[in-house]
């Protein structure tokens, strides 16, 4: 059984949640996603709550049980609250600027780094060495910030380049004499 799925999923004011032929769709005021559902599962709206349920006891129906209502909830959470990752720039010389749907990064290369944000995902440069990189989809803003981190990922000696805020670098020893 389950732990994760036999939990429903509360609606909170303000967002609308339907289900219209096997996809299920959450509007809020961040915005609006759909999610495909899964023929192995039940998907039903119940008292203000989205409850799911394996249509058998197969492998598959027991996997997607737990998985449909972690989506469900993430963008029950997203459409309502929003998800967002801070990134914290390491290095001299390197920092950010972000001007419309472009961030600019200056990461120690011969040129600048330039990245387009996607739709439906908002970046933001609180000081040059830190960007906040938020939306309502939670996969996507976790895929915007590994592929910013991606262009110079943190080194393990001097500490120097894009790290996520709440992650720690192992730090190794230097060349000895």
């Amino acid at each position: 059984m389950s732990r994760v799925g036999k939990n429903p999923v509360a609606i909170p004011a303000g967002v609308s949640v339907a289900i219209v032929d096997q996809v299920l769709q959450a509007k809020g005021k961040l915005g609006e996603l759909s999610l495909p559902l899964s023929d192995v599962v039940d998907t039903t709206i119940e008292d203000g709550k989205v409850v799911v349920q394996p249509r058998g006891d197969s492998k598959q129906a027991r996997a997607m049980w737990g998985t449909t209502r972690a989506l469900v909830n993430s963008m029950v959470k997203g459409v309502s609250e929003g998800f967002s990752r801070k990134l914290e720039i390491n290095g001299v010389g390197y920092k950010a600027a972000v001007s419309g749907q472009t961030v600019t990064l200056n990461l120690g290369y011969s040129h600048d780094v330039i990245y387009q944000v996607p739709d439906g995902i908002k970046v933001v440069a609180e000081k040059p060495t830190l960007l906040v990189v938020s939306g309502a989809n939670r996969q996507v803003v976790g895929q915007v910030a590994a592929e910013i981190r991606s262009y110079r990922g943190p080194e393990p000696y001097k500490g120097k380049g894009i790290k996520y805020e709440n992650e720690t670098i192992v730090r190794k020893e230097g060349k000895k004499k």
